[in-house]
């Protein structure tokens, strides 16, 4: 995929497949929570991140590039792209039905991002091994076919929803938001 490395996936990954009760392709999935600065959608200066599911095992994610958004003048801050990446990538465990948490997360910054421009990000899941999922994800400026601007890979975990109420701060909340949307 990238320049990025070691090669990735790692080798001896288990075939990945998607739950049979995964969002249909085409389907727009929720915020996973009101208040998440990736996919929220009142947070202030938030992502507001817009995440549809795939064919197989994809995601497909709209990031828009606002004032708010920029590390140098007119362009967007890498930490807040890397941000973007990880949003994309965890919208991913929709497709298993479980919740994950990022254990690791790389990107590749490949061309600016300017304000006023829309990453279309594609993740796709490319393994999985246990608990790790491994996953890998491009962003395009503009359009889906695009020119390349970030690419990502990235090792989520998955988890039980334990580790949200343990680990959090509003318990109820968690047990609330993963009911409605696993």
């Amino acid at each position: 995929m990238s320049t990025i490395s070691p090669p990735w996936p790692p080798e001896a990954t288990e075939p990945a497949v998607r739950h049979p009760d995964a969002p249909a392709p085409g389907t727009v999935l929720p915020p996973h929570y009101r208040h998440c600065f990736g996919c929220g959608p009142t947070t202030p200066g938030g992502l507001r991140m817009v995440c549809t599911a795939g064919d197989g095992l994809t995601i497909d994610a709209l990031f828009h590039v606002a004032e708010v958004h920029q590390g140098a003048p007119g362009l967007a801050h890498g930490g807040l792209l890397t941000a973007a990446f990880d949003e994309a990538l965890g919208s991913l465990a929709a497709l298993f039905r479980i919740p994950a948490v990022t254990g690791k997360l790389e990107t590749e910054f490949r061309r600016p991002v300017p304000v006023g421009t829309t990453l279309h990000i594609t993740a796709t899941v490319d393994g999985r091994k246990g608990r790790k999922i491994y996953e890998s994800a491009v962003g395009r400026l503009d359009a889906p076919d695009g020119p390349i601007a970030v690419r990502a890979k990235a090792m989520f975990i998955t988890v039980e929803m334990e580790h949200f109420i343990k680990h959090g701060r509003r318990a109820d909340e968690v047990r609330r938001v993963f009911d409605v949307n696993p």
